[in-house]
């Protein structure tokens, strides 16, 4: 009897797609995920719909969207609903070996045997962070060890490179930036700065004095440069283990990120397409053809039938998304064109995104005194530079309309109100929804540099299930 496949699962955080050079970006980025992904198949319109990590990643690992997990905050009160299967309980009760990374304290990691933990933060005082070798040094030995064994394995690991800070360590630094960063005349960093949310955290890790935003732009590419080295670590490791024909290798990311977009800066929240579009790559010698790219809109709940389909396993469970599959094989597979979108960390909005338009629709004022509704042409401004919501009334009526619709089906199919409606406390504060921008603005505030390390260290905890590393 053949060998059962493993499953190796890289989840990225904060990997914005068109920043890969896979995808087109101009900077070489990831040179050694271009080259590993050319032996499987790359999708090139996978859409994470409901940001940020947490709902992302319960819809990646049960298959099911924001009504079917019920997750659409940041900050989920409680865990996974009972209601729900996790991919790592699936491969669990199928004799897996399954192991974690980096992830342990979300409620979207439940159902693994083996739980690891690095150091994937940073402060511009503790020098640069070399967050994908951490990474490496615990997860590598990891997977040499479940190699080993006669069971099959399911090892993911969540790299944390691409999100802030971002301090990849030299010479990856300087890789894509040549200029002066404290020159001062430039400007541009200093909207950012003067940012009172944001602004205290933002000087715990951009170097004293700096000025130009294209600095911290270069610091993300160069970020993903580095973990791009170091994941290549972990495709040497799988080959000399000669494992490489038995693993499903499985590449994404949960957001993607904003940097000077949108006046959202260096974060991900506002549901721009820099944070809807994320990466997705399959690679499984012998089983999926190499070359491959699909141009086909696909979802997060998609992503989990896909692997189990992939890997053979079979199972009774119920799923939101459908497996890539058939495109993978030259077959067809129906068109989902039309997504619900939700974003739930810094501000609760929700839309309604089809190819050509995209609805955003604020349900409460937020700290960006942005609109309380916008609306794009993807075709015409796929940057999202220009809302037209008042110049193109009727187009709004009749996206809100479908959203609607949408919602209430949903609501009845799931027999519980829309997540976004429910999750009142989204922002942790208890105080409810916010009445205005201003109460936003002052209420997110991040108040010093010290509550600002306060902050990574407490979202460190909260995401790493631990006291202390």
């Amino acid at each position: 009897m053949a060998r059962r496949p493993n499953l190796l699962l890289i989840g990225i955080d904060s990997l914005r797609a068109d920043h890969m050079s896979l995808y087109g970006y101009p900077r070489l980025t990831t040179p050694h995920i271009d080259k590993f992904a050319a032996r499987g198949a790359v999708f090139e319109q996978a859409i994470s719909p409901s940001i940020p990590t947490t709902p992302g990643y319960s819809s990646m690992l049960t298959g099911r969207d924001c009504f079917g997990t019920n997750v659409v905050a940041l900050r989920h009160e409680g865990g996974l609903g009972r209601h729900l299967t996790t991919l790592a309980e699936v491969l669990d009760g199928e004799g897996y070996n399954t192991t974690c990374v980096g992830f342990s304290g979300n409620p979207a990691s439940r159902g693994f045997q083996k739980y690891l933990d690095f150091e994937g933060w940073g402060a511009w005082d503790k020098g640069r962070s070399p967050k994908a070798e951490n990474l490496n040094a615990v997860a590598i030995p990891e997977l040499k060890r479940l190699a080993q064994s006669r069971k099959p394995f399911f090892l993911f690991l969540r790299h944390m490179d691409p999100h802030s800070p971002y301090l990849p360590p030299r010479p990856f630094e300087r890789m894509f930036y040549d200029g002066n960063e404290l020159a001062r005349k430039n400007r541009s960093l200093a909207p950012v700065i003067k940012f009172k949310p944001f602004c205290d955290y933002f000087a715990s890790w951009f170097p004293p004095g700096c000025t130009d935003k294209d600095y911290i732009i270069a610091q993300y590419d160069g970020a993903l440069a580095y973990m791009d080295a170091c994941i290549a670590n972990i495709f040497t490791t799988l080959a000399e283990l000669g494992i490489e024909e038995e693993t499903l290798v499985v590449i994404n990311s949960d957001h993607g990120e904003t940097l000077y977009d949108h006046d959202c800066y260096f974060d991900h929240h506002g549901l721009y397409e820099s944070t809807l579009h994320v990466p997705l790559v399959f690679v499984y010698p012998g089983k999926i053809p190499a070359a491959g790219r699909f141009s086909d809109v696909c979802q997060t709940k998609d992503f989990m039938p896909t692997m189990l389909d992939l890997m053979r396993v079979k199972h009774n469970l119920t799923f939101d998304g459908r497996s890539l599959v058939p495109l993978i094989r030259g077959k067809p597979r129906a068109v989902e064109a039309e997504i619900y979108i939700t974003e739930c960390t810094w501000m609760r909005k929700h839309g309604w995104r089809t190819p050509q338009w995209k609805l955003i629709h604020a349900l409460e004022p937020d700290f960006h005194f942005k609109p309380e509704v916008e609306l794009y042409d993807l075709v015409r401004d796929p940057g999202e530079l220009h809302n037209v919501a008042e110049q193109e009334p009727a187009v709004v009526a009749m996206l809100e309309e479908r959203m609607q619709a949408w919602i209430a089906r949903r609501e009845r199919e799931t027999g519980r109100k829309a997540p976004i409606h429910a999750n009142l406390n989204w922002h942790g504060l208890g105080c409810g929804p916010f009445k205005t921008s201003k109460q936003a603005y002052d209420s997110m505030h991040i108040g010093s540099p010290g509550a600002a390390r306060g902050l990574q260290a407490r979202e460190l905890r909260t995401q790493r299930g631990q006291k202390k590393l």
